[in-house]
């Protein structure tokens, strides 16, 4: 009997967690790209929470949205991100390493676990390219953020060098 070996790649990882990247990445909201290459790196601009049906999570975490809820929307976040590298690269093999993230929480002045909330996208990115996908990461919070949404995360990736 013959055993088929499934060979793990981000996109069967991500499948494996139970993940699909969206049909398409998040369209721009305003005069810039979502992503510029230069040289072995890709620069992907801030997403936000946009779900499959186009709304947004919206909210101050720690007045209406929970650091849970606000994690979720920043895993949410990170499967817009992995779809704008999709869209630019053509798949995600071409990811050689997550470089780095910043990310923006909308949080009341007393709310403390911005880091808290960033690991949903941190451990997505983790999981989903192994060691590769350990990076750098600036987390804090901001006072609002556009269209009112939760979280806001850019990102920077290395490209492989054989990836064109």
């Amino acid at each position: 009997m013959t055993q088929t070996r499934l060979i793990e790649t981000p996109q069967t990882r991500l499948a494996m967690l139970g993940h699909a990247l969206p049909v398409r990445a998040p369209a721009p909201v305003g005069a810039f790209d979502n992503a510029r290459r230069h040289g072995d790196l890709l620069f992907v601009s801030g997403q936000g929470p946009v779900r499959e049906d186009g709304s947004l999570a919206h909210g101050k975490v720690g007045l209406d949205v929970s650091a849970e809820e606000a994690r979720a929307h920043a895993e949410l976040v990170t499967l817009n991100l992995l779809a704008v590298v999709n869209d630019k690269l053509g798949g995600l093999d071409g990811v050689g390493a997550v470089v780095k993230l910043v990310g923006l929480v909308n949080a009341t002045p007393d709310f403390e676990r911005h880091p808290f909330v960033i690991d949903g996208a941190s451990e997505l990115l983790h999981a989903v390219f192994g060691a590769d996908g350990v990076h750098a990461r600036t987390s804090y919070g901001v006072a609002s953020l556009p269209n009112k949404i939760t979280v806001e995360i850019d990102a920077i990736f290395a490209v492989r060098p054989e990836w064109g």
